[in-house]
């Protein structure tokens, strides 16, 4: 894998349509499966720090758990507004593990 990737997980760890959490430096990443496909965010609302992989997720967009503040799992950015985003990371799999980029995707 290349250079600023962690493996974080077997990708076997992860369910088809599920969500795990994992650390990444000082980030707590939520990595969620659609369909097959895999997209990371940072593990806390950002209204109020909601645990993100708790939540529920329906065509790309999960819904915090605590106050159901929603963001599309591709973009990161909140779809009842446009004042609030989680940081998003690079997630890849290789070889039957689950990379992240070390730090999130600059906007």
């Amino acid at each position: 894998m290349s250079a600023g990737f962690i493996c974080v997980a077997e990708r076997s760890a992860l369910a088809r349509n599920a969500a795990i959490s994992r650390s990444v430096g000082a980030y707590e990443v939520a990595i969620f499966d659609v369909d097959g496909e895999l997209y990371a965010l940072e593990n806390a609302c950002p209204h109020q720090g909601g645990p993100l992989v708790e939540g529920s997720v329906r065509q790309g967009v999960v819904t915090c758990p605590w106050h159901a503040w929603r963001f599309d799992l591709r973009t990161g950015c909140m779809t009842l507004g446009d004042f609030a985003r989680v940081a998003r990371f690079a997630v890849r799999e290789d070889e039957g593990r689950i990379w992240l980029s070390e730090e999130p995707i600059e906007e």
